[in-house]
Order: structure tokens, then sequence, then C-alpha cells
């Protein structure tokens, strides 16, 4: 079983980055490339073909490759819930709900089963298997239970890259910090450094560069620049880097930040349109006057809402849909659209019964049991007969209240030929889903910002376009290009080579 893994000296050194520019570069040179992590802890996960769960940059890394998504590349996946608890995806299920303080107790060695099975299963397969890491590898109060970094590429016995982000300052302590943490066993298996977001002229750096490789005896393999493209990330926290104003802007929309976004790569695909500014607003910032709001997935859909309420973000986006405002509740923000909301298992942390938004005729409780499926199906609006691909991740199940689904004329009408994905109200000013990738449909999104389009007086957009995994190509691409001719890859595969 052939292997590369990818550590960092800390988290966002820019393992996720380079992991996905490897698999797309050496898949272009003929080696059949499998992605994989371990273990990752991130609420952007993304739905395979067999209804597995796993983190959404390996979804992204397998595109990369050229493959479709599987869970063996992801085969535990966490899901952090609030008060130190986390979701447990093992295999692409969910195996249940833990504390910090038990995970490892209860799931290092089904974990540990888990990643050796996976593995086998995509060495068996494929050529090379790129791996990886997670935060830093040389954590000294969690080494010994780490099932992602060393111990994976000590399994594989994987010639081992190194990369530091260089933006935060300090990269050559860093560097040197780490190996000397590692045992020597695995300093071994480093073979290249890589330093990455550089901004400046490389020969001002070449003495630093000169000393690290002398005294580490480690070649430095790349020094990426700083790229200023969107890359898909794996938490939260990379959005306050999103640009928020674009000088081509035509069009606005507000995405709510909750405290637990998910999911929130959805977005992505209207960040890619030159017209229009998303602006991701947190709970204590003005709402403003944007053309939409967008209320996002949520791994804690009643504690976000809650929290909603107690800002006072509830009654700003409750006014704002009163004076003729658009939104779109996604998943978790579909749910908090209704009118109520029960979690009388306390699955999200404490049972009850919660008022919503008020804004769909909606009744949501939480259950068990997890919808996790891609769908394909028809849209009714914005314009009727549309193909639309995405996926469900949901455990509440929704429905109509009775005077709704009843009574006369309906006020409200499905969005798809599925009636469950979700509704629009008839002036198509509140729509409530629970499709995730809605927005990768390219026609169905032009058709959807037309109508905010129409609203300002602009001219409509063209609809006859590709799909958002077109642009995703032409982004992997452009990554590939823009990484690859910075990296010299000799020692790494003169390495496996080396171990064949």
């Amino acid at each position: 079983m052939k292997a590369i893994m990818v550590v960092g000296t800390t988290s966002h050194a820019g393992k996720s980055l380079l992991t996905t520019a490897l698999c797309r570069v050496l898949s272009r040179r003929g080696w059949r490339i499998a992605p994989f992590k371990g273990q990752n802890m991130a609420l952007n996960s993304y739905v395979t073909a067999t209804g597995g769960e796993i983190g959404h940059a390996q979804a992204v890394q397998a595109w990369a490759a050229g493959i479709a998504p599987r869970v063996e590349m992801n085969p535990i996946l966490l899901k952090p819930q609030g008060d130190m608890t986390s979701q447990v995806i093992l295999k692409g299920r969910v195996a249940g709900r833990v504390n910090a303080a038990d995970y490892y107790e209860q799931f290092f060695e089904p974990g540990w089963q888990a990643i050796e099975e996976s593995l086998q299963r995509l060495g068996e397969e494929f050529d090379l298997i790129i791996c990886e890491g997670a935060g830093s590898p040389v954590e000294v109060n969690l080494k010994h239970r780490d099932l992602t970094n060393m111990r994976v590429a000590r399994h594989l016995n994987a010639p081992t890259v190194l990369i530091v982000d260089i933006e935060r300052g300090g990269a050559f302590a860093q560097v040197i910090g780490t190996l000397e943490l590692l045992e020597p066993e695995e300093r071994e298996l480093v073979c290249g450094i890589v330093i990455n977001k550089f901004r400046g002229q490389l020969s001002l750096l070449q003495p630093g560069i000169d000393w690290l490789q002398e005294r580490t005896g480690i070649p430095v393999i790349g020094v990426i620049p700083w790229l200023e493209q969107v890359f898909p990330a794996e938490d939260s926290m990379s959005l306050f880097d999103r640009k928020t104003s674009s000088s081509a802007s035509e069009i606005t929309i507000a995405v709510i930040r909750f405290p637990r976004i998910s999911n929130f790569t959805d977005f992505d695909p209207l960040e890619s349109e030159p017209s229009v500014t998303v602006r991701y607003v947190s709970l204590k910032e003005s709402l403003g006057y944007p053309d939409a709001v967008i209320l996002p997935g949520s791994k804690t859909t009643i504690a976000d809402l809650v929290a909603m309420q107690r800002t006072g973000m509830a009654e700003a986006i409750q006014n704002y849909v009163s004076a003729g405002g658009t939104i779109l509740g996604v998943c978790g923000g579909f749910q908090m659209m209704g009118k109520l909301l029960a979690d009388p298992e306390g699955l999200e942390g404490q049972e009850g019964r919660y008022k919503g938004l008020g804004l769909l005729p909606l009744k949501t409780v939480i259950t068990g049991q997890k919808v996790a499926r891609q769908r394909l199906v028809t849209s009714n609006f914005p314009q009727i007969g549309l193909p639309v691909a995405g996926y469900e991740i949901h455990q509440g199940r929704s429905h109509l209240v009775d005077s709704e689904a009843e009574g006369g004329t309906p006020t409200y009408k499905p969005m798809f030929d599925d009636s469950n994905l979700g509704v629009v109200d008839t002036t198509q000013s509140i729509w409530g889903t629970y499709l995730h990738g809605i927005f990768d449909n390219g026609p169905w999104r032009r058709a959807w910002l037309n109508r905010l389009r129409q609203q300002r007086g602009l001219k409509s957009l063209p609809t006859g376009i590709s799909n958002y995994r077109e642009q995703r190509e032409a982004m992997l691409d452009s990554l590939a290009d823009s990484i690859g001719k910075h990296l010299n890859l000799d020692p790494i595969l003169q390495r496996l080579d080396k171990d064949k």
C-alpha cells in the first residue's frame, strides 16, 4: 500500500489545500489516487452515493482525484454540538453522541479498526493514498490517542510532508519545534517541508530556507505563494476571511452566521457569481437591507434559534420579511422558519418544545434517525421543470400544519416534485428546503437570483449555464497549476520507490 502523509505545524497551515492539490497533480500524472483523513472534526459534511456522511473537504479531494467520494476516505467524522459533545459518524453512519472526556474510551479502538479497514479497501483499489493529518501531530497531551496523524503515517510507512503557514509568523520555530517533538521513527518519515502563504520576494526568504535545510537535513520542497482564490474550508473560522464586497456586485445576500453553522459550502456557488456579494452576518451584527437573507444549516438548530431570539436577530429577520424581504432557509434554517420545533428526546441537548420564527406553517420534530441521501428532483419554482441535484442531512421531520395542508387555497406550494423537500409562498418571497447543494445547480441558481434582480429593476442573467461542478473543476485545475509549479515532489516520489 503506497501512501503520502501531509501534516501541519498548526491548524489552518494548509493541509487540506496541499492534499487537494496533490490529488489533482498526481492524478494528472496517471496515478489512481484516493484521499484519506482518518478522523475529521467539521460541520461541513457531504453525503456519498451510498448515503454515508463524510467531511466535505474529503469530497472535494475525491473530485480533485477524479473519483466519487466514499465513506472509506473519512471513516470518522466528529460534528461538534456544543457543551463539549459531538455526534460521532463512524464509517458514514451515526454511532452516537459523546462528550470529549469519554470519546477515546468509547471510540478509540473501534475508530482505529475503522481506519485500518478503510485504508485496506482503498489500498486494494488505488495506486496511491494521499493522507491528511489534523491540527498538529505533536500535541503532547493528545498524542497517545491521536488517530489522525503519525499513527496513520507509521501504519503506512508513508513519506510525510510537513507544511507550515508563514503568514502567522514564527514559521521556522514551528518547523523545528514540531520535528523536535516527533519520535525518532516519526521524524524519519518526514521527507519534505512546504512553506505556505508566502508573500514577498523569494530571494529574501532563501537564507532562511538554506538554514532550515542545513539544520534539519530535510529539503524544503515547496514555497507556496499567497493564493487569493476562495477554497472550501473545513470550519466556520474561515468565514472571517471571506471577502464581502465586489465592485461588480449588484445583489447582496446576507447569510446568518449561526454559532454552529454547518454546510456553509452550500453558498460557494453564490460567491462565484460576479454580480453577487455574500455577506456573513453574526447574530450581534446589524442585518441591514440585503436583497435576500439565507438561514443556513445548523448542527444545533434549537440552540441557534434560541441564540437568534436572545440577540434580537430573530426579530430583525421577522421585521425584514414583514417589510417584503426575501428569505430562504436551508435544512436547520428551514426548520427554524416554522411555528414549532420539538425535541422530545433531548437529542440536541435539552428536551422541549420551542417556538420558531413563524415564517412558515411548519412543525418539526427532532428524531433519532438521521436522513442522509442524495437526491435528484424537478423544480416547481422559481422555474418549472429544472432538474435539481443535492443531498439531505437532517434529523428532523417537518410537516405543514393542518390549516395549511387541508384548508382552501394554499398559500404555500412545494418547491419540487417531492413536496417533503421544501415549500415556497405564492409571492416567492419565503423559501424553505431540506436540499443541500441547491445553488450548485446553475440554471436554478440563476432563476432564483433573477427574482431578486427583477425586484431591483435589473436585467435578468442568462439561465442556460453549467452547474457549479464545472466551475469547481476549473478551480481545482487552477489550484493544481498554482501550487504544482512551486513543488518539487522528487524527494517524496523517490522515497515511495525506495520503499516499494
